[in-house]
């Protein structure tokens, strides 16, 4: 899969921003992280490409919060070299074209797949842990 550039993002992030037609995928419900509901098909967000850096690296679990946002804040950076956002695949509704941002998360005894819109005003090119 294609690693998307700071640009790339920037770009897939502003067309989101620019969607105002409703559709039944997540819009402003995913504005912070949340688990993948369970009434939306997965076919309906297609791949664009991802963030991991290098697939073969142990990518940090350090999370970017400079103005003390929580992981789960509407309003927390999303900063592509850092927690979870270094794990993310960038998809978009193939039906309104919004796009968003998607990991799994395997805790200890869980797997949880997670979705979090794209927002152009929240990405911050931040160099990594």
């Amino acid at each position: 899969m294609y690693t998307l550039t700071f640009k790339a993002l920037q770009e897939w992030a502003a067309r989101s921003d620019a969607v105002t037609a409703p559709c039944m995928c997540p819009g402003d419900a995913a504005a912070g992280w949340i688990s993948y509901p369970v009434t939306l098909d997965p076919a309906q967000c297609t791949p664009v490409g991802t963030l991991v850096e290098d697939p073969y690296a142990e990518a940090t679990f350090a999370e970017y919060h400079p103005d003390g946002t929580r992981y789960d804040s509407v309003q927390a950076p999303i900063a592509p070299r850092w927690y979870p956002y270094n794990r993310c695949q960038v998809t978009r509704c193939r039906d309104c074209g919004r796009a968003y941002l998607q990991y799994t998360e395997a805790g200890g005894y869980f797997v949880d797949r997670r979705i979090r819109a794209l927002r152009a005003a929240l990405l911050v090119d931040a160099p990594g842990a």
